[in-house]
């Protein structure tokens, strides 16, 4: 839980959703590419942690209100872990709901718990991560504890250059 709040205090300061002191983050930034921004993590130098991340071009949904809405990918390598999708929605998922995906055509799930959305396992990282390389556009469709309908499209521009910083930044 500690690294996914790490993370929302980091894209919160750099994407400007709030007044979080940046320079206490200790984040480096690898540059913005197109609609996407790479970061890397410089807390603990052993533990590195890189991600890219993004917020919808557009949002879509019968909602009064939502919190902070984004879009992931992060490197873990002291972890093993690469090319890991999280969603950040801005309200609770409905329970036992999946999130549906849909880059230029293909689709995918992701399961979810609280406000968050993540693939299943690595593979299925994996093809999401592909399909986002070789794609223009994301659509992603969740439902609401409440059950409201949300559709949020994220642009893919700059995508495969923002994961390209990260994969050299994260080796």
């Amino acid at each position: 839980m500690m690294r996914v709040t790490v993370l929302r205090a980091t894209l919160a300061c750099v994407l400007g959703f709030s007044m979080v002191d940046c320079a206490a983050a200790q984040q480096r930034s690898l540059g913005n590419f197109g609609d996407w921004t790479a970061m890397m993590d410089a807390t603990n130098p052993k533990k590195k942690l890189c991600y890219v991340g993004t917020t919808p071009k557009k949002a879509e949904g019968k909602y009064a209100s939502r919190g902070d809405v984004h879009l992931l990918v992060t490197h873990r390598p002291a972890e093993k872990v690469r090319g890991e999708i999280s969603i950040t929605t801005g309200y609770d998922y409905r329970e036992g709901k999946d999130v549906d995906i849909d880059i230029d055509g293909k689709a995918f799930k992701l399961f979810t718990r609280g406000d968050n959305a993540w693939a299943r396992d690595a593979s299925a990282d994996r093809a999401i991560v592909a399909a986002m390389k070789a794609g223009r556009q994301m659509v992603v469709r969740g439902t609401s504890s409440r059950g409201t309908l949300t559709t949020d499209t994220y642009s893919l521009s700059g995508f495969s250059a923002a994961l390209a910083a990260i994969d050299k930044a994260c080796q």
